[in-house]
């Protein structure tokens, strides 16, 4: 069975990088951080972006990008690769993740520049981006990862996922009848 896999190029706020590890809990998404980071993995503003939600997450972290295909994408040949940036000629919704027999890897750039253009440029079919106004460059990385992730699990019909709020015998939840009680 496929994966959905969220990969980040060179994070520089451990923030969103946080934010983005509990979405990735949340979906069951793989994470795939590529160093340099701008901040250490212990960074105490990730770990509080990501809560109590870290020892639940799945990643792996690479040297460098070359480290990340040798290792992710070189050998697999059931594989397809999503880059978001501003400069995608291809809208979001161009992206077609049906097929679960198929990994996903959804790429996104570092907060200050993005994804390389030395990599975008070998990629020109795969590069997306969101249509929003003329008002502003780029969305938030976390929130980009959010809607990528989301849309991707859309297509396949949000496998392995709640519903409703887990029941209330679980410490934490409510259950999906709190609002009705």
């Amino acid at each position: 069975m496929g994966t959905i896999n969220i990969v980040l190029f060179e994070p520089e706020i451990p923030q969103n990088t946080g934010n983005i590890m509990r979405t990735c809990v949340a979906t069951n998404t793989i994470l795939h951080l590529i160093r340099p980071f701008g901040f250490r993995l212990d960074n105490p503003h990730m770990k509080r972006s990501g809560v109590n939600y870290l020892p639940f997450l799945k990643y792996y972290d690479y040297d460098d990008w070359n480290d990340f295909l040798e290792k992710r994408i070189n050998n697999n040949l059931n594989c397809e690769m999503y880059f978001l940036t501003r400069y995608g000629k291809y809208h979001i919704f161009d992206v077609h993740t049906k097929d679960v027999s198929k990994d996903y890897y959804l790429v996104l750039g570092k907060e200050s520049t993005g994804i390389p253009k030395s990599i975008l440029s070998n990629h020109l079919d795969h590069c997306i981006r969101l249509p929003m106004t003329d008002k502003v460059r780029a969305l938030n990385v976390s929130n980009v990862a959010a809607i990528i992730i989301y849309e991707a699990w859309r297509q396949q019909g949000f496998p392995n996922m709640e519903e409703f709020e887990p029941d209330n015998t679980i410490p934490g939840f409510k259950g999906k009848d709190f609002l009705e009680e």
